[in-house]
C-alpha cells in the first residue's frame, strides 16, 4: 500500500522537524523561511509547536505501521496539519504579499496537510462484516 510508505516518509520528516524544534529552537526559528516574520523568538512557543509536530509524526507513523489501528491517529494528524495551514492562509490574507506567502509556505505547511488528508481519505477502513 503506497499510502503507508508516503505516511512513513512524511511522519519521519515531520519527526526530524519536531526534534529540531525541541533541541535547537533558535536555529530552527532562523532557518525556516518566514518564521521570523511571525514575531519575536519565543523558545517555549517553538518547543510547544515542536511537541505538536512530534504527536503528528507519531500519528502518521502509527498509521504506516498498523493502518487499521492507526487510521484515527492519522485523521487527527491530518486535522492538525490542515488547521495549521488554515492559520497560514489567514495570516497571508493580512500580509502585503498573499500569494508570495502562500508560495513560501506551500512545501512546509500546505503540502504536508494535503498529503496527510489525502492519505486519510483514501485509506479509510471499510466496515467489517
Amino acid at each position: 500500500m503506497i499510502q503507508r510508505g508516503i505516511a512513513a516518509l512524511l511522519g519521519g520528516g515531520l519527526a526530524v522537524n519536531a526534534l529540531f524544534m525541541l533541541a535547537k529552537p533558535l536555529p530552527w526559528y532562523d532557518a525556516v523561511p518566514g518564521v521570523p516574520l511571525t514575531g519575536a523568538f519565543n523558545p517555549h512557543f517553538v518547543r510547544d509547536i515542536g511537541m505538536a509536530y512530534a504527536v503528528v509524526s507519531l500519528g502518521l507513523l502509527w498509521f504506516a505501521w498498523r493502518p487499521r489501528q492507526g487510521w484515527p491517529a492519522l485523521v487527527c494528524a491530518a486535522a492538525f496539519l490542515s488547521l495549521h495551514a488554515a492559520i497560514h492562509v489567514g495570516d497571508a490574507s493580512c500580509s502585503g504579499s498573499f500569494w508570495g506567502d502562500l508560495a513560501r509556505d506551500f512545501p512546509g505547511v500546505f503540502l504536508p496537510a494535503l498529503i496527510a488528508t489525502a492519505i486519510a481519505v483514501l485509506s479509510r477502513p471499510t466496515k467489517e462484516a
